[in-house]
């Protein structure tokens, strides 16, 4: 693993929502660069494998204009395919290590570990480059979501030095409280790419204060 990939977890980490339409999906997704995203991962759970090639391809494109990592949600041989960045894996979507081995050292792989310190533990233990909590707030894209605390953020940033990444219903309004806890990302689909202007809302989230 290689520790300096680890300083691109920070800021706005847009989630793409599922656009079946990839011309609307960029336009959305230009939209956000252009407001400030420091991080962005491709997820489309309605979208067909052939879909899904075509546009992590047209995001790998445009990551690149703007110089941002692409993450592949769930994916690590879609992200070899198209040169993404990394991978994020669920607790169901395989291991580090299976992702490693297909991806190698010099990519970024993130672990979503909901509310549990003790996964953070193990995907420390296992090399990830970052891990992810949550729901932390009502989530429209996963209503039925496991809810996670600010204190149990301030717990892990007492003991994990990775990047954490928080999930979940953040808006500009309540994303502060999490980056005071300790996240150094804020992860956001609904209230970036629902929002009227994608671009002026992006820029407000790429100046919090992380």
């Amino acid at each position: 693993m290689n520790p300096n990939l680890n300083d691109r977890i920070r800021g706005l980490y847009a989630i793409t929502p599922d656009e079946q339409d990839t011309t609307e999906l960029l336009r959305k997704v230009r939209l956000a660069m252009l407001g400030g995203v420091r991080v962005l991962q491709y997820r489309n759970k309605l979208a067909d494998q052939k879909s899904r090639l075509e546009q992590a391809r047209e995001l790998r494109k445009l990551t690149q204009e703007f110089g941002v990592p692409l993450i592949i949600n769930d994916d690590a041989m879609l992200a070899k395919e198209v040169g993404a960045d990394g991978v994020h894996l669920g607790a169901s979507d395989g291991s580090i290590s299976s992702a490693r081995a297909v991806l190698g050292n010099d990519k970024l792989v993130g672990m979503s570990c909901y509310n549990r310190i003790t996964l953070a533990r193990e995907a420390v233990s296992r090399g990830a480059n970052y891990v992810a909590f949550g729901s932390f707030f009502l989530s429209a894209v996963k209503p039925d979501a496991v809810v996670a605390t600010t204190d149990m953020l301030l717990q892990a940033r007492s003991e994990i030095s990775l990047p954490l990444v928080a999930i979940g219903g953040i808006t500009i309004n309540n994303g502060p409280k999490l980056i005071d806890a300790g996240a150094n990302a804020l992860a956001v689909i609904s209230a970036l790419f629902g929002a009227k202007d994608i671009r002026g809302t992006a820029h407000q989230f790429a100046n919090l204060n992380f």
